[in-house]
């Protein structure tokens, strides 16, 4: 096998690994390339796992990455999401190359994880790493891996937690679309649990609350109020966001908006809208 081919067959791993780190689709693909670089700088010869190899150096440029990344993010105008990943109802979710897809936005949007608990927690949960791989990459002992893992997992709370959307669920959101389109606000508010949560991102750049809105009747009243400004012309379009329900706004075949339900026992906990553009750019048309 070449380095080429060696480097391709982990390609998607190593996308989704950068993904996961940096919540970017762009900074991801940026990562990657580097570390095809690197990679190409190397000799190969000498490595006992390209694997191995891949995937350590793409974790600490992502690790790298993601400190400076934080500093930034202390910047952003209202709450910080991540780039959704967008995967068609219609599409079979096992085609998706992205193998970080999976990942919900709310463990995403964590950033009380430090970079090193987010890459332990990350190759350990997602990717399923031992330990005993994981040390090497972080340059901690397994045992210290193992406590970073039970430390991250904490601060995350059930955000780690890896539902599969199912059919109810969407019919949860129908209800939801038909009782905003109505204007009614009660209805609205019989969707949501009674301390359901909105994150808004805007980034400064499209409307958006400044800061997450809190319970079913004030979240039920802010959505009902935004509705109307909708740009005409817009298409609602069911979808998987980072593997949760949701909803795209979609005009003349680019994505506005894209709205991730977290639903549990058949109340909408949380949704994360993601309305800056260039969140979205990466997006196909649809």
């Amino acid at each position: 096998m070449s380095d080429i081919e060696a480097f391709e067959r982990n390609r998607s791993r190593l996308a989704g690994i950068a993904y996961g780190m940096l919540g970017s689709v762009m900074e991801a693909e940026d990562v990657v390339q580097d570390a095809y670089l690197r990679w190409r700088g190397v000799d190969t010869g000498k490595i006992d796992s390209p694997d191995a190899y891949l995937t350590t150096i793409t974790t600490r440029l992502a690790i790298d990455r993601l400190k400076s990344a934080r500093a930034r993010r202390e910047r952003y105008v209202g709450p910080w999401l991540p780039e959704p990943m967008v995967t068609s109802q219609a599409e079979d979710p096992a085609a998706i190359v992205l193998e970080a897809e999976s990942l919900s936005m709310a463990l995403l949007a964590a950033l009380e994880l430090n970079p090193v608990e987010r890459a332990v927690l990350l190759l350990r949960e997602v990717f399923d790493m031992d330990y005993a791989e994981i040390s090497p990459i972080v340059d901690k002992s397994p045992a210290n891996c193992r406590q970073i893992a039970s430390r991250a997992r904490d601060k995350a709370g059930d955000q780690g937690r890896r539902t599969t959307a199912a059919p109810s669920d969407f019919e949860i959101i129908m209800r939801y679309v038909d009782r905003v389109s109505q204007g009614d606000v009660e209805g609205v508010a019989a969707v949501f649990a009674e301390d359901v949560v909105l994150w808004s991102d805007g980034g400064g750049v499209a409307r958006a609350a400044r800061h997450p809105l809190f319970g079913a009747t004030r979240v039920a009243r802010h959505m009902v109020g935004v509705a109307p400004q909708t740009p005409e012309g817009t298409k609602i379009v069911f979808a998987l966001v980072n593997g949760d329900p949701g909803l795209l706004g979609v005009l003349d075949g680019r994505v506005i908006a894209a709205l991730a339900f977290e639903i549990e026992e058949g109340l909408v906990v949380a949704l994360r809208a993601v309305l800056n553009p260039d969140k979205l750019a990466h997006i196909p048309p649809l």
